[in-house]
């Protein structure tokens, strides 16, 4: 009698771990997921997507036709709105950025965070390295949003830009205004942890 209701106690157990390995959605899953969500944001803001071949004849994204570029190696869908009037990051170079952003939820469309709407002390400052083709960067400001959110890793996928945009000093035409669609291998460690997208405003600009 007690070998059957062990037997029976041991069934029930494995038949319990069983069920929650169903419930448990895989990798795969959350990925297709976030596949999802990123194609409803495309669509309901009628986000008009190039190619990096067609984007790399003039590294331009039409503004008024709403033209985010995606880039297959990362995943990040890209605009430029405002290109700057400085200049292009050199090889070897050593930048401090001055960022403004603010992150939305991609699945709701709610913003999540923001230093382009609020008070002026919640700028973050970014110190960046270009060498050959890679950048590498860390948020350097403790007081900073992103810094203080998610700590000092700078999402990969906003170095994407870095490439295209011309930051300078001084307001206005130099501070350049990129769009981003950040899928969560490009992200920060929450995206990364619970593969979730986030959409971004981001403003760069160089400190002296």
């Amino acid at each position: 009698m007690k070998k059957i209701l062990f037997w029976t106690l041991s069934f029930f157990a494995l038949a319990l771990v069983l069920q929650s390995c169903d419930d448990e959605e895989t990798y795969a899953e959350k990925k297709e997921k976030e596949r999802g969500w990123i194609n409803d944001y495309i669509s309901r803001h009628n986000i008009n997507v190039i190619t990096e071949d067609e984007f790399y004849q003039d590294t331009i994204t039409d503004v008024a036709n709403n033209e985010y570029v995606y880039f297959d190696d990362s995943g990040v869908y890209m605009q430029i709105e405002r290109r700057g009037n400085g200049e292009l990051m050199e090889d070897n170079e050593h930048w401090e950025l001055q960022i403004r952003f603010t992150e939305s939820i991609v699945e709701t469309d709610a913003a999540q965070l923001s230093s382009i709407l609020s008070n002026i002390t919640y700028f973050d400052t970014m110190m960046c390295t270009k060498s050959g083709t890679s950048y590498s960067a860390s948020f350097t400001r403790s007081s900073g949003l992103m810094y203080s959110t998610y700590g000092q890793s700078v999402p990969t996928g906003w170095l994407i830009p870095l490439d295209f945009i011309k930051p300078g000093y001084a307001d206005d035409d130099y501070k350049t205004l990129v769009h981003l669609i950040v899928p969560h291998s490009a992200g920060h460690s929450v995206a990364s942890s619970y593969v979730t997208p986030y959409a971004y405003d981001i403003t760069y600009q160089r400190r002296p």
